[in-house]
């Protein structure tokens, strides 16, 4: 059995496993902007993955819709960039399970498989390794948001890198709105502008969100365009409803106003 070890406990977000747990629990329930409405019907969740100082307070406001559903979702398919590795097409995760400091979370083999036999063959390349995911981020710091607040779900951890949207979203097409499955992007928004810049930057990318429009989506607005763009390819085929709920920059949370990183949080369901 292969387990890829936390690459970024003690860096992104705590080691002990009882102050991640208290860090993690204040997040969940620290009072949002707006207090998000339930979501009894989620399909999709967009949520940021920088250091938890930083994107914590935002992601912690999407995570919190996620414990009612816990009766009825069984996987979440995890997308982001890799910002580490140059990929084309997708990476999936070869491992059996991904550990964290709260233990480990199951890959969904099966969900693997399947979708290794839909792609092949087709025009998104298709590759089953940890080559991408070793030195990444991205998807690992949702893990212990989903360990607290989905338990018993498996994940299936997938890199999205070179592609056509249109063609990653129609793989991910049998999966949109099944009842047991989650999509999961994980991605921030602007990087590095001052804050003022970043706030206009990220209020218009905010908007092209909630509009799914893709096309107004550059590889500048969020270093998760790729797999964002092939998610709001989904939302807009099916005339879902994508609902912000949160959107700050590191200026907001712990770090400087010179240069800032922006964090959005959006949940998707049917209209």
């Amino acid at each position: 059995m292969t387990v890829r070890r936390a690459v970024v406990a003690g860096q992104f977000y705590p080691r002990d496993p009882h102050a991640l747990n208290a860090q993690v629990d204040a997040y969940l329930r620290a009072p949002a902007k707006v207090e998000p409405e339930p979501s009894p019907d989620l399909w999709a969740l967009v949520v940021p993955h920088a250091g938890y100082v930083y994107s914590g307070p935002t992601a912690g406001v999407g995570y919190r819709l996620l414990p009612p559903l816990a009766d009825r979702l069984r996987r979440v398919v995890l997308l982001g960039p890799a910002h580490f590795v140059p990929l084309l097409g997708i990476e999936i995760s070869a491992s059996d399970g991904w550990a964290t400091p709260l233990g480990q979370v199951s890959v969904d083999a099966a969900a693997r498989a399947w979708l290794v036999e839909r792609a092949t063959p087709g025009p998104v390349p298709v590759t089953v390794a940890d080559t991408a995911h070793a030195p990444e981020h991205c998807l690992e710091v949702q893990l212990p948001f989903l360990q607290a607040t989905l338990p018993e779900v498996a994940v299936l951890p997938v890199l999205v890198g070179e592609s056509k949207p249109d063609a990653v979203a129609d793989l991910l097409t049998p999966w949109w709105g099944a009842a047991d499955t989650l999509l999961l992007v994980s991605t921030d928004l602007s990087h590095y502008e001052p804050a003022w810049s970043a706030e206009q930057h990220d209020e218009r990318t905010c908007t092209a969100i909630e509009r799914a429009d893709a096309e107004a989506i550059g590889d500048h607005d969020a270093c998760g365009a790729r797999p964002l763009r092939a998610l709001l390819r989904l939302a807009r085929r099916s005339n879902a409803r994508v609902r912000r709920l949160d959107r700050r920059t590191s200026a907001d949370t712990a770090g400087s106003p010179h240069r800032v990183v922006g964090y959005g949080a959006f949940a998707v369901e049917p209209a």
